[in-house]
């Protein structure tokens, strides 16, 4: 594996929510994956952000109070 291909915790974790939906370039996907193999503390917070997208994905919009979806957005907006 060449050096350039080791990242950060810092630069894997700017690249998770990308790697979780699978919208990397292949090489990538595939430095992410390497990272994650390595580091439990990123691996963790992968593990609990993809748990996270596939709750939220499960609820339907009205099953959430208007005032939580306005509350996300202005979360969101944030970051």
């Amino acid at each position: 594996m060449p050096e350039r291909d080791n990242i950060s915790c810092e630069e894997a974790l700017k690249r998770l929510a990308e790697f979780i939906d699978c919208e990397l370039s292949d090489r990538e996907q595939d430095t992410v994956e390497r990272h994650l193999r390595t580091c439990r503390s990123c691996y963790s917070r992968m593990e609990f952000e993809s748990r996270l997208k596939e709750r939220l994905s499960a609820l339907s919009s009205d099953d959430v109070p208007s005032t939580t979806r306005d509350r996300v957005r202005e979360l969101i907006k944030r970051f």
